[in-house]
């Protein structure tokens, strides 16, 4: 696995992709204990890494204990965890691009800026596996914002730098919104925190060679609680649903784009699963 700046980082390890928590303390802490997290410390077992995709907060019962227990993370076991950034973790880190009812204490706040100040919050990852490359982001990337903003790279390591490196630069370009701010017509250049998997994703690689996979969250395309597809039907002919993980795998000119939010609201939706993937072992 690369870490952001496309370095070696982590190797020989399993590397879990969680989708978006949205705050449900015990969800995180049961899936933790199926990936192997001792049951009574929690601390995470020395062969795997956690890729979380951001949208930690907000919906469930325990965002401020979700808040904390990530920062443990962090902190005592630097490299296992890495954070990704949701737009409901944007709320608290620029101004607020929606209304949402529910705030964050503000120690947890104050934590997360923390992380975003430091690096340790992430606009994107890659990973590698002996069969596949991965850019991991939280609402994907669109086939225009990689084309008009990235310059079309093809190394997915370049790629997972460049999107970091707007942190503290360019945020307004990080943070491109598409129809899910406003309401309006998709588009498909939104950026890979705000883009909606069913009309600016997905459809934006149709008929564009995707250059690496593609892991995220925020969105599905499928309403794994209404049980129906949003997508078009050129997008469902190419997506296998994995209903017991909450996995969708959509299959797209040169590789694969999965999703894996699980669509908890207040309520969590059962079952689910991170995606699951083992890195090369270090050279």
């Amino acid at each position: 696995m690369a870490d952001s700046s496309g370095g070696q980082g982590v190797a020989g390890h399993r590397v879990a992709v969680i989708g978006d928590v949205a705050g449900h303390l015990d969800e995180l802490r049961g899936e933790l204990r199926r990936l192997g997290a001792d049951p009574t410390s929690g601390r995470l077992p020395d062969d795997l890494t956690v890729i979380q995709l951001g949208d930690l907060v907000h919906r469930g019962p325990a965002s401020d204990a979700v808040v904390a227990l990530v920062d443990r993370y962090l902190t005592t076991q630097v490299g296992q965890w890495i954070q990704l950034v949701g737009n409901h973790e944007a709320q608290y880190l620029r101004e607020p691009a929606f209304s949402w009812p529910e705030r964050l204490a503000p120690e947890s706040i104050e934590t997360m800026r923390g992380w975003w100040a430091h690096g340790q919050m992430q606009a994107a990852v890659s990973v590698h596996t002996p069969t596949e490359d991965f850019l991991v982001t939280h609402a994907g990337l669109t086939a225009d914002y990689w084309g008009d903003i990235l310059g079309g790279l093809a190394d997915v390591d370049q790629v997972a730098a460049a999107l970091n490196s707007f942190i503290g630069t360019h945020e307004a370009v990080l943070f491109r919104a598409g129809q899910m701010l406003g309401g309006g017509r998709e588009d498909r250049a939104a950026g890979p925190v705000w883009a909606a998997a069913a009309t600016e994703l997905l459809p934006s690689w149709l008929d564009t060679t995707l250059p690496f996979s593609q892991i995220h969250g925020h969105t599905s395309l499928f309403d794994w609680h209404g049980q129906l597809f949003r997508a078009t039907d050129d997008v469902i002919a190419r997506t296998r649903l994995d209903h017991g993980a909450k996995h969708e795998v959509t299959v797209v000119p040169g590789g694969r784009i999965i999703g894996v939010d699980p669509g908890h609201g207040r309520k969590a939706r059962r079952p689910w699963r991170s995606w699951e993937m083992v890195t090369p072992a270090r050279r």
